[in-house]
């Protein structure tokens, strides 16, 4: 409630309005302004307060309560208002009986709530746990609270950000929480009521205080542009109560920049945008209408041109996803659109509604929410941006499962749209039933030849064909497969590992070289019954075994630095440069049709090329 209503106490309700001293002329922002005093104030939290109402009337009132929510949904608001009534009391005077027990009817500004509201009672201890957060700090209010109020009925703690107590600070709380003394009460206050121990919170009455919704916003700021003669458009306070997700503190906070931004002049939608560097929701519309036709290139230049304005890209995105949400709902029922957004938006919402299915809807929500994160973390946001909205448009083509489904289970000749990717973006699928005069590619699928059978197939959808068997001659061409499989653990395992005894169709024998592992048999067999559509034996041998193929290459190699060692070629070279070694040799084209044949005595024919490393470099090497 504003100031000048609070000055007069004769309105039912209203009571005189807390004084401050601050400087003459000193501005008092909205969100202090119109804090509310008592709960038939607070907006948005009415399940908490008929709660509230009904145990004061009982007079079953808790010895803690835990406040829990977003931002400035009103925890640390609440918790001065329950202080207040806590120690309501009211003289009599003219003919009204005295007040003086616990109450949450306060029409009047009683003994102690002035100084409560101002937060300078000396039984209302205020403690904020983000700077206070050691068991020193608890273990003052443990002491404390042993003592008597000094003025009032109750004595009570409101700790704020209560998650943030050391382990110790809790644990030192817990024995006082669990019995204090009867003039004591405890108000916590959390935004991460997770990170309060369980031994906590069952000690404590919890309350949630929810988001605020569209509409009650609406009103309430609309109650106080009026209060405060202010002209503001409902697109405008639209903006406002959707900028601040359900937080009053946030909506007051961006109402007072836009009145401070416009100066004086009614307050527009288009200047709100361009202070809060949002996206103009028709054109959010826009955008998100020629990413469904498939013109990406309109959509492109839509992002830049809003980006250019000052949106910020993900913000873009994130607006986009709002109005997916929006017009997924509209196709679900439509009353869900009555109140938060605006006539173009509702007509142009319920339109695409009845267009899209629910398959592209959820499939654009999916790739928009995935994409967001992508734009928020990458150096370059609009580039990001662009490339989700490209993948968007793409994805729009894409045939649903139950298309696909009907298109490959044959039966009466279908048309099916085939994404044609034009210069422009792609067509066919969500983006025809948005275009106005279709132009689509179609297929025609033939239907599948009956088998000559006696009686009727009950079946429904393609055959499913069992895998062609894949004959393997040689162990070589196992090593083959799982290297065409891209099964690159499996190809080093077959190299390094298998001391080959008996290789033929369906059977494998081999012995482990040292520092294999166990199982090598048992994943052969399975994959090479996925690989060649047939079972295997793949069994341990008691026989030593061929040598890997890495051993073979290597004594290959061995052999081949021997052989060279003997050309009269490399003997001179190696006697002209003393110290040096022979690192490798790379063979020549017939290398592999004859991979022991001693070099030496072709080295010459197939020019093999020799590379030699000074004695200093080999332990290097």
């Amino acid at each position: 409630m504003d100031e000048s209503a609070q000055n007069s106490d004769s309105d039912g309700g209203m009571f005189p309005a807390p004084q401050e001293r601050r400087p003459v002329g000193a501005y008092r922002v909205l969100a202090r302004k119109y804090r509310p005093s008592r709960f038939e104030d607070l907006i948005g939290q009415e399940p908490m307060v008929r709660t509230l109402k009904n145990a004061f009337d009982l007079d079953r009132i808790h010895q803690a309560y835990m406040l829990t929510g977003v931002r400035g949904v009103g925890k640390t608001t609440t918790a001065r208002i329950l202080a207040r009534a806590f120690n309501y009391q009211l003289p009599a005077r003219d003919g009204h009986p005295a007040v003086d027990r616990p109450t949450i009817h306060m029409a009047e500004l009683g003994v102690h709530c002035q100084a409560i509201m101002d937060s300078r009672h000396v039984d209302v201890i205020e403690m904020d746990a983000a700077s206070h957060t050691s068991i020193d700090d608890i273990r003052e209010i443990v002491d404390s609270s042993r003592y008597q109020p000094a003025m009032a009925r109750y004595k009570v703690y409101i700790i704020d950000e209560v998650h943030m107590l050391s382990k110790s600070a809790f644990n030192g709380l817990l024995k006082t929480l669990e019995e204090p003394p009867a003039h004591v009460k405890f108000l916590f206050a959390t935004t991460e009521i997770d990170k309060v121990p369980v031994t906590v919170r069952s000690r404590c009455m919890r309350f949630d205080l929810r988001r605020i919704d569209t509409e009650v916003m609406l009103r309430h700021l609309a109650g106080i542009c009026d209060k405060e003669k202010v002209e503001i458009n409902h697109e405008a306070l639209l903006l406002i109560a959707r900028a601040s997700e359900g937080s009053v503190r946030d909506a007051l906070s961006l109402l007072d920049q836009a009145i401070a931004h416009g100066a004086g002049a009614p307050i527009e939608a288009e200047a709100l945008r361009t202070m809060l560097g949002l996206a103009d929701r028709s054109r959010t519309i826009a955008l998100f209408e020629a990413v469904m036709r498939g013109d990406i290139a309109e959509a492109l230049d839509t992002l830049k041109e809003q980006y250019d304005f000052g949106a910020d890209p993900a913000k873009i995105l994130t607006d986009l996803a709002e109005f997916v949400h929006f017009v997924t709902c509209m196709k679900i029922s439509a009353k869900t659109a009555e109140i938060a957004a605006g006539q173009f938006e509702r007509e142009k919402g319920a339109e695409l509604a009845q267009k899209l299915a629910m398959s592209v809807l959820s499939r654009a929500w999916q790739i928009l929410l995935k994409g967001i994160d992508e734009v928020k973390d990458s150096p370059r946001p609009l580039a990001a941006a662009n490339m989700v909205l490209v993948r968007l448009a793409y994805a729009a083509d894409l045939p649903s499962p139950e298309d696909v489904l009907r298109r490959l289970g044959g039966g009466a000749s279908a048309s099916t749209s085939e994404p044609a990717r034009g210069p422009s973006g792609p067509s066919g699928g969500a983006s025809a039933a948005l275009r106005a005069a279709p132009q689509l590619a179609t297929v025609r699928v033939a239907p599948a030849p009956r088998p000559a059978q006696a009686g009727p197939v009950a079946q429904i959808g393609p055959v499913a064909q069992a895998a062609p068997e894949i004959m393997l001659r040689e162990f070589a061409d196992l090593v083959a497969l799982a290297a065409e499989k891209r099964d690159i653990q499996t190809k080093t395992a077959l190299e390094c590992d298998v001391r080959l005894v008996r290789f033929e169709q369906g059977r494998l024998e081999f012995a482990l070289a040292p520092g294999a592992s166990p199982t090598l048999p048992a994943q052969l067999s399975r994959k090479l019954q996925d690989w060649t559509g047939a079972r295997w034996l793949v069994a341990l041998s008691s026989q030593p075994g061929a040598p890997t193929l890495k051993e073979q290459a290597e004594a290959r190699e061995n052999e081949r630095r021997v052989g060279v060692q003997a050309h009269p070629l490399v003997r001179a070279t190696l006697e002209r440069f003393p110290g040096a070694v022979i690192v490798a040799v790379r063979g020549g084209e017939d290398e592999e049709s004859s991979p022991t044949a001693p070099l030496y005595e072709g080295a010459e024919a197939r020019g093999d090329e020799i590379t030699y490393a000074d004695e200093a470099q080999e332990e290097d090497l």
